[in-house]
């Protein structure tokens, strides 16, 4: 019991001084200048790609043990790094560096008739929780995007992927280091005890101003309920694509397959396809066999079922299952009504697509879907802030206040007033 106990006191006194440390540095970061934080990335990224061969040797470990643990494929997928991915990621690194600093930036300016002029302008956060599981890429994303808008980072990666997320937080520290900030700026908390996340969630006796989760379900789900600070989040990426009757046919189906199968396991992947009930004597055969033929499994509605006999029954559950895998549930809608009321009832507000060539549907379908994302003849697997021009993304939130969509380098930001006077007073 004693040992037991000076382990939890142990753990407590390391959070503690992590916390402390964050503090400290966000001061510092607060008033970095632009040009030492875009040195600071770009010596990360030289630090990743020179350091590549001792990511991929522990990474290698990383994934070693997943598979004896008999981890899902799809988890599988998002913990192993490749030469590519971490060339990715180090590019990703010079992009941050290349884009606008948000810190300073003034939102908006006016003047007041008693001649105070008044300025909304963008400051950072302060300090940034981030709990993750499997992806270890994460560890550079978030690291580079927090720090670039001025923010201290705590990291709390996945234990599956603790050593590869090890050697790429060293990266980013040595790169910190070079470029003259502190070092404490970005910290991986060292173990993979679950009661560290709790520490996390409490604040760290107020160091810590946001939590975000990156991961599971039961992950994100568990942050929502235990954080006593604010949260940017989503639950899951159970996101649709909805084929309408004036749909080009190979558009949709190149659409539909990229959607679901370029990579099934990330929160963009597609999960429903919705086929409008007009065209789906043209539509929906063509389809389901492009899915199939792909290597998806799909689980249909009667007329998916009846369309093509290879077509599993969907039940209730189906339509809201994420499932981050080769599976996909399917079907057919009374028009675009019919896809916005199923996304209404069965979506989690992530990203959702329509394919059609007619404006006015399209139209009605980005207005009325109430998602952080909504795609016109694009797809899903589109839901990412590299690809909207943020560099990288910390994760997407789903929520409605400060941040939703891609969380980049603005999301990390809130705002002071400064007004400027000549001597006013109130009457």
């Amino acid at each position: 019991m004693a040992e037991t106990t000076d382990q939890v006191f142990g753990l407590e006194r390391t959070m503690r001084e992590i916390g402390q440390t964050a503090r400290s540095a966000a001061r510092t970061l607060a008033t970095a200048t632009t040009p030492q934080k875009n040195d600071a990335l770009r010596f990360m990224a030289e630090a990743i790609r020179s350091g590549s061969s001792k990511i991929i040797a522990e990474n290698e470990g990383d994934v070693r043990r997943a598979k004896e643990s008999d981890l899902a494929a799809s988890f599988i997928d998002r913990l192993i790094l490749t030469p590519d991915r971490i060339e990715a990621m180090a590019t990703g690194l010079d992009d941050i560096a290349a884009l606008p600093d948000p810190v300073g930036q003034a939102i908006a300016e006016w003047t007041r008739p008693n001649g105070l002029a008044i300025s909304r302008i963008r400051t950072p956060i302060g300090v940034i929780g981030v709990i993750y599981e499997s992806r270890p890429n994460v560890t550079a994303d978030a690291g580079a995007l927090c720090m670039k808008a001025g923010n201290a980072v705590i990291l709390r990666g996945g234990k599956d992927s603790f050593a590869s997320s090890s050697a790429i937080a060293d990266c980013l520290r040595s790169g910190l280091a070079r470029a003259g900030l502190p070092e404490g700026a970005i910290q991986l908390v060292p173990t993979s005890d679950r009661a560290a996340v709790g520490m996390m969630l409490a604040g760290l006796d107020g160091a810590i101003d946001l939590i975000v989760p990156r991961g599971g379900k039961s992950l994100v789900a568990r942050v929502q309920l235990d954080a006593r600070v604010p949260v940017f989040s989503h639950l899951e990426g159970l996101c649709h694509v909805y084929v309408d009757k004036a749909a080009d046919a190979r558009m949709a189906r190149d659409i539909v397959v990229n959607a679901k199968m370029r990579r099934t396991g990330i929160c963009g992947a597609a999960e429903t396809v919705l086929v409008d009930k007009a065209g789906a004597d043209t539509q929906l055969k063509p389809l389901i066999g492009a899915l199939i033929e792909a290597g998806c499994e799909v689980r249909g509605c009667p007329l998916a079922m009846a369309a093509d006999p290879r077509v599993l029954r969907a039940g209730e559950a189906d339509w809201s299952t994420e499932y981050l895998d080769a599976i996909v549930s399917l079907k057919v809608v009374d028009g675009v009504g019919g896809a916005i009321s199923h996304i209404g009832h069965y979506g989690s507000q992530h990203t959702e697509s329509i394919i059609t060539d007619d404006a006015e549907t399209a139209e009605r379908f980005l207005r009325e879907v109430d998602s952080a994302i909504v795609l016109h003849n694009a797809s899903t697997q589109f839901a990412d802030g590299g690809e909207f021009g943020m560099g990288a993304e910390i994760g997407i939130a789903t929520g409605r206040l400060h941040a939703r969509g891609p969380v980049g380098l603005e999301q990390l930001t809130t705002f002071k007033y400064v007004v400027r006077g000549t001597g006013q007073i109130r009457p």
